[in-house]
């Protein structure tokens, strides 16, 4: 009966969000409002959906999880990383890419480097979303199961096929729409349940009192790897997730520049604080049923709300994690869609008409859900498939989108070099250094540098191919951007 209840909850939400999608596509007449909703947000509307464009299952179940085994060092990443992204993106490129009036970054390649770099910068920024959109297919369906048993293959297609339909027929204005509603739904679910189980455990001293040592230790012990460690996890979104085009596409969203960056700057502590709530729940949870650590803790708060809480907390939660869930991957899948239309089809044909490039991008939509769920099927780790994305694009299109800005001498020799060195490097390192770190075979210094993680070594070999590319090739730099 109970079960019942809460599987027509989620399928009423589940339709309602189907008719916003048609509702909102009645907006959609051309390619701009179906990327970035005809630059006609407000603020608080742009905000809101900078907000939910990573408050999907990384923050409600991966970092909740990583929270639990590893205490608050474990979420450097995420949400630390996260609302530094949104900081900086109002501080470094909201203001000068606003102003170019352009549609993806791969746009800004094109302008500043020339249309080999665009190229380059749309083969790398298309597969860094794959990971991503898995993620949060694979959250829905591990929601699925746990609430109506339904099997892992059938809640994925059942997932994608929800999020493609809506996406594709209202595009960024869906996208937007819906990430207002959600939003408020986060918010009212995870507060109502964070101040219930406070409350379960009595209070905020007896939690902190009993956690284990240092499982509130913000800053690293002194020691190389550690330091570096911590460092990179604050790169990983805080610096990889700038050059996004799920970032750039609700950021160009905004009626005027000036509300473009204040979205930036409020999403960043709206991301700060309600992410939040997931930590203190899943802790709460942990203290209050220590043996949901013995299962998968990714499920340890949906777990702890179907067996320890009433009807109302559950539809609360899962309301607000679908409501997350949703948000995230439908804004992920619509980003690689519209590169592949604007940046690597459209030059293809010369005459090419508006209709047409809106009717690639949603075909392109669709190639790119079919993609992700089949990953989906095959990888169930939250935590890991979003830190992979954004590791992807920090090695490969972060130095050379900042030097585009604000190095004049950045060349688009420079921009390819940086992006090919970053990822090879990357993969590189990945792939090697992992073995040997384990093998014990080296000590001191050495050692160090083998546990020195991929991601510090594909950036410095992005930042040494741009300052090299530039230095010595002999394309000539774009003029006219100023940051």
């Amino acid at each position: 009966m109970q079960n019942g209840l809460l599987l027509s909850f989620i399928a009423l939400y589940l339709l309602g969000t189907l008719a916003v999608g048609w509702w909102a596509s009645r907006r959609v007449k051309t390619t701009a409002d179906f990327v970035i909703a005809g630059r006609g947000l407000p603020m608080f509307m742009v905000a809101c959906a900078l907000f939910a464009t990573w408050f999907g299952s990384e923050t409600v179940l991966g970092a909740g999880a990583e929270f639990a085994e590893h205490g608050l060092l474990g979420v450097i990443e995420d949400p630390f990383g996260a609302a530094l992204c949104l900081l900086l993106a109002g501080l470094l490129v909201a203001r000068p890419l606003y102003n170019l009036k352009i549609l993806t970054f791969n746009d800004f390649y094109r302008i500043r480097f020339g249309r080999p770099a665009e190229i380059t910068s749309a083969i790398f920024m298309v597969p860094s979303y794959f990971s991503w959109i898995a993620a949060q297919i694979v959250a829905l369906a591990i929601v699925l199961e746990a609430v109506s048993g339904l099997e892992r293959e059938w809640g994925v297609v059942l997932c994608t096929t929800l999020v493609v339909v809506y996406t594709y027929i209202g595009g960024m204005w869906s996208v937007a729409v819906t990430d207002l509603v959600q939003t408020i739904a986060i918010i009212v679910g995870l507060l109502v349940l964070a101040v219930s189980m406070v409350m379960q455990v009595g209070g905020f001293e007896k939690m902190v009192a009993a956690a284990p040592p240092n499982f509130f230790q913000f800053f690293p012990d002194p020691k190389p790897t550690e330091i570096i460690h911590w460092f990179a996890a604050w790169m990983t979104i805080g610096l990889g997730s700038i050059p996004q085009q799920d970032v750039f596409q609700r950021v160009m969203a905004a009626k005027n520049v000036r509300s473009s960056v204040w979205a930036c700057y409020t999403s960043s502590f709206m991301y700060l604080t309600i992410a939040m709530l997931p930590l203190i729940i899943c802790y709460c949870a942990i203290v209050l049923y220590p043996e949901l650590l013995e299962g998968d803790t990714q499920m340890i708060i949906p777990t702890m709300v179907l067996q320890h809480s009433g009807p109302a907390m559950q539809i609360f939660f899962f309301g607000a994690l679908i409501s997350a869930i949703l948000s995230t991957c439908s804004g992920a899948m619509l980003a690689p869609a519209t590169v592949i239309g604007e940046n690597l089809v459209r030059p293809l044909f010369r005459n090419i008409t508006d209709k047409q490039l809106l009717r690639i991008m949603r075909i392109s939509l669709v190639g790119v859900a079919i993609i992700t769920g089949l990953m989906a099927m095959s990888r169930d780790n939250i935590f890991e498939l979003v830190g992979e994305s954004s590791a992807f694009s920090l090695v490969s299109l972060f130095v050379p989108l900042i030097a585009g800005l604000y190095w004049k001498k950045a060349t688009g020799t420079g921009a390819i070099a940086a992006m090919v060195a970053g990822i090879v490097v990357w993969f590189g390192t990945n792939w090697l250094l992992p073995p040997l770190a384990e093998s014990g075979e080296f000590e001191g210094s050495i050692q160090v540098l083998l546990e020195v993680p991929a991601i510090i070594y594909g950036l410095a070999a992005s930042t040494l191919g741009m300052l090299l590319g530039s230095l010595w090739g002999k394309v000539k730099a774009e003029e006219g951007i100023e940051p």
